[in-house]
């Protein structure tokens, strides 16, 4: 079924992941947000680059600030209708 809308799937979550971890990181200009969707209903697969010294600033102690990144980004994909997963590039 195709959007009568004609919008990208995970748009708005892309645009929201992209956002946050451009605040988070100390290079906002290496964040890549890479968008992978089967269609037909699939979850859209975001999967979050950023630079390898700030890996560790997305994921955070125990991996509670990937945790909040995950929520808002698929709290962001469900006022679109849309279920997402969020990757974070190691």
């Amino acid at each position: 079924m195709s959007d009568p809308f004609n919008r990208v799937p995970g748009g708005t979550a892309k645009a929201v992941l992209e956002y946050l971890a451009r605040q988070i990181v100390d290079e906002p200009d290496a964040v890549g947000v890479e968008t992978t969707s089967a269609g037909n209903g699939q979850p859209v697969r975001l999967r979050l680059e950023v630079a390898p010294d700030d890996v560790g600033r997305v994921i955070g102690r125990r991996g509670r600030t990937a945790q909040a990144i995950r929520a808002v980004t698929r709290a962001a994909a469900a006022r679109d209708g849309e279920e997402v997963f969020v990757d974070i590039a190691d």
